[in-house]
């Protein structure tokens, strides 16, 4: 039977595998480690390309949220608006910062954080709004900044999963305070370990970041701030600026097999993701909705078909942040999404075979009913 994995990761690197081998091999070679060439390139052709004037590599994608938040000055007491259907980073750092993570729904057509939501969680304790871009779909990016305008709040946009992504014909880094990425090996541009960036056209808080990064230090026994670790390594910066050149066509290949997915799937009891007018899909996730979910996945998990389900519970009712109070049934769209989602395998290297199986065996699934 033909297996199809959620990502494949080695077929992604045969193709470049002696020119990525050569540039880890000349890092190894240089002796230079930490902040060296490969992060200060890497760092201004991802700030060009995402319509930002600066880059910050960091550790990872975490630390690019965390340290974003930091150099805008949120601290304990303060409250940032966010997103319950995501992965927990967002709302972590908030808590490590002595903040507090305050949710609104979502969009149930989106995912993503319903502006209409966001007005009611305003207070007069409110510092910043934390969107995060989920599966590779921008947020709604103009009337979150317009409710951010009205009010004086920051912005902090989650860009992990929107590397190339575009709203109003920008790069998302065009957008808010700051955008962090991430470079977790899967996303559409993954490193070989851990790594993550801030982007912003601030360039107060640019500086602010690389000092934080670096212990609070300019780089010399001198400290600013209290500072912090997280340095994006050399070999990182080495091998992602061997991938970063491919990243467009990767990024049209999953929009491409999410056309294809679309065209095969398009009469079945399922609802396929929309794509916002406003925005340019990178399709980190093809997520569908099912409410026979989890039988689906099992049927497919036979056929040797991998799925997903980012994600299975809602962050506000996860046992680590009960003590903010909420109950379920308090924000019932991130309730049901949590029910109902399920990615299918949309990465670039997937073979016409493998997305004619899996839209197959969808279908055969239904018909079986």
């Amino acid at each position: 039977m033909l297996r199809v994995p959620m990502a494949d990761l080695k077929s992604q690197y045969q193709p470049i595998s002696e020119e990525m081998n050569e540039a880890v091999r000349a890092v190894l070679e240089s002796g230079r480690f930490i902040l060296g060439e490969n992060v200060k390139s890497l760092e201004q052709e991802i700030a060009e390309s995402g319509g930002a004037k600066h880059g910050i590599g960091v550790n990872s994608g975490t630390d690019a949220i965390w340290l974003a938040l930091k150099a805008l000055g949120i601290g304990p007491g303060d409250e940032v608006i966010t997103t319950p259907f995501t992965f927990v980073a967002t709302t972590e750092v908030i808590a490590q910062l002595g903040a507090v993570p305050v949710y609104a729904d979502i969009d149930p057509v989106t995912f993503n954080l319903d502006p209409e939501k966001i007005s009611a969680r305003i207070t007069e304790r409110t510092r910043a709004i934390l969107p995060v871009h989920l599966y590779g779909q921008p947020a709604d990016i103009k009337r979150i900044e317009e409710i951010a305008e009205r009010n004086n709040l920051k912005v902090v946009y989650d860009g992990a999963q929107a590397i190339g992504a575009q709203a109003y014909g920008k790069p998302i880094g065009a957008f808010g305070d700051a955008v962090t990425l991430s470079f977790f090996p899967t996303k559409n541009l993954g490193g070989a370990g851990d790594g993550g960036m801030i982007l912003t056209n601030d360039d107060a808080l640019a500086e602010t970041l690389r000092a934080f990064r670096f212990h609070g230090s300019g780089g010399t026994y001198s400290y600013r701030y209290v500072g912090y670790c997280s340095r994006l390594d050399e070999i990182q910066a080495a091998v992602l600026r061997t991938k970063f050149p491919h990243l467009a066509a990767w990024n049209e290949a999953r929009r491409k097999n999410a056309g294809k997915y679309r065209e095969l799937l398009a009469d079945l009891p399922i609802t396929l993701p929309a794509e916002s007018v406003f925005a340019k899909h990178v399709y980190h996730q093809f997520t569908i909705r099912c409410t026979e979910r989890d039988t689906l996945r099992e049927y497919l998990k036979a056929r040797e078909i991998d799925t997903g389900v980012y994600y299975p519970s809602p962050l506000h009712v996860e046992e680590a942040y009960r003590y903010l109070g909420y109950k379920p049934g308090d924000l019932p769209e991130a309730e049901r999404a949590c029910r109902e989602v399920l990615s299918l395998p949309v990465f670039p290297e997937m073979t016409d075979q493998q997305l004619a199986h899996t839209a197959a065996s969808i279908r055969c699934f239904f018909e079986e009913r």
